[in-house]
């Protein structure tokens, strides 16, 4: 059955407009933050963002984003002004549309599966469990670590071994991960004033392009080694080489790098930003951090966790379902109109920009009880039913929606088990903690977290 391109109906209000003066200065500060204020102050209804020369609509109420991204999703595409920076740093593959994005998704779609997932899982589960065994020095002599850091660190391993194996040395995944958090803190200017021409340097410019050619000084020489003479590994480069054997040198190189890209900071930057939150999160919900200590002591024991581990870990996944509606990765959606078109009686000129927020929607509290407090019993299996099935798209959602949402529950859930079944981590920095004004959700405070020693015994992973 086909949807319309209509909502149902509801009543139309005349579009709400947040002028320059009022828009500019709090999303430089707060961007998400802004943004989720702005839908909440207009009760969900489509917002005019004046920012100057450009005036995007902000969508958050879920009939909407239904609309954009599954009833009418051809006409809302990714491109337009919000995309170029992006698109510097990413390129096309995943992120593009059409035969670009046909392409990639039809060659990254295998590697997804279950069973390819396990096996990932496997070399993932002993990549975190080698780090956090090195963080017991830290606690022996009571040196705190930078939560932000530690889980850059910890993913970031995890991703370039399953990128490439051993292809890229200690050296040069430091300066990857280095490069891309260059990047994420550097565009900021750009997204904020889309309209400003290429022509013109602003803040940040030089150190973004700085970090892209440090990322394609690491990742081409590799994929032009791998397409020469593909291995038979199961690393994610090498099933690209392989995939893309017949294609032309110069295309075949570029969709490779693309797609590496794409998946690595979905799998590192992504997730090692979204689980800084966890700590101060669980800090200030005491009972919630006793009760997903005592679900790890009964499945993991002392651990390290394991892929057999992670079905039984059902609190500990409905931790990281409140974790991602509180702070979802890919905070703004950007979606730019091709043709006119109406949503929900409100006139879309082509060309148009369309921004939706899952950080929005997340806290809209037509669809959220309290939604700004943690709660994980939101996404207990009795209390799924009652919402709204695009109240909640941390990874998107319709044909775009992220292949890789199952590899984050893996990898989240072996990271916050293999963590907790060794350490009892505390917050030594107070709150609040607010967003810093960068492309991927990250705090601006640093969070400092002591970790006390946990004796346990071994749990049982069959």
């Amino acid at each position: 059955m086909t949807m319309s391109t209509h909502v149902a109906a509801r009543p139309v209000q005349r579009v709400k407009s947040v002028p320059i003066h009022r828009a500019l200065p709090r999303l430089a500060r707060e961007p998400a933050h802004a943004l989720a204020e702005f839908a909440r102050e207009a009760d969900g209804e489509i917002v005019r963002l004046g920012l100057g020369p450009f005036r995007p609509y902000l969508v958050s109420h879920p009939d909407h984003v239904q609309q954009v991204l599954r009833g009418d999703w051809t006409n809302y595409r990714r491109e337009g002004m919000f995309w170029r920076p992006l698109q510097r740093l990413l390129g096309t593959g995943l992120l593009g549309e059409d035969e670009s994005w046909e392409a990639s998704r039809k060659v990254l779609q295998p590697l997804f599966t279950a069973r390819y997932i396990a096996a990932l899982g496997e070399v993932a589960a002993k990549t975190i469990a080698a780090r956090i065994e090195e963080l017991d020095e830290y606690a022996q002599v009571g040196r705190s670590i930078d939560a932000a850091d530690e889980m850059k660190t910890i993913f970031n391993r995890v991703t370039v071994q399953m990128l490439f194996g051993d292809r890229i040395t200690h050296e040069e995944v430091g300066r990857l991960a280095t490069a891309f958090d260059t990047a994420f803190a550097s565009i900021n200017f750009r997204l904020l004033m889309p309209f400003m021409p290429y022509s013109i340097r602003i803040p940040g410019d030089r150190a973004f392009m700085k970090a892209v050619k440090t990322v394609d000084e690491a990742v081409l020489p590799v994929i032009r080694k791998e397409r020469v003479n593909p291995g038979d590994g199961f690393e994610i480069v090498s099933e690209l080489c392989r995939a893309r054997r017949h294609d032309g040198a110069e295309a075949g190189e570029k969709q490779i790098r693309d797609d590496l890209v794409s998946i690595y900071v979905a799998a590192a930057e992504s997730s090692a930003t979204t689980l800084t939150w966890l700590w101060p999160l669980l800090d200030a919900h005491p009972e919630v951090a006793a009760r997903l200590h005592d679900e790890i002591g009964r499945v993991v024991g002392a651990g390290p966790a394991v892929p057999a581990h992670v079905p039984k870990l059902r609190y500990t996944r409905m931790i990281l379902q409140e974790l991602l509606r509180l702070y979802p990765p890919g905070w703004v959606a950007p979606r730019m109109a091709t043709k006119p078109v109406e949503l929900d009686g409100v006139r879309v000129k082509a060309g148009t920009q369309v921004l939706l927020s899952p950080y929005a929607t997340h806290r809209l509290e037509e669809f959220w009880d309290r939604p700004l407090e943690f709660d994980p019993e939101r996404f207990a299996p009795e209390n799924q039913e009652r919402r709204h099935r695009y109240a909640y798209f941390p990874f998107g959602a319709g044909p775009h929606q992220c292949m890789g949402r199952h590899l984050f529950y893996l990898l989240a859930s072996l990271m916050v088990a293999t963590v907790l079944s060794r350490f009892r981590p505390s917050l030594r920095t107070p709150g609040p903690f607010t967003q810093a004004p960068a492309a991927s959700l990250r705090p601006q405070q640093k969070i400092e977290l002591d970790l006390v020693r946990v004796e346990r015994v071994r749990g049982d992973a069959r």
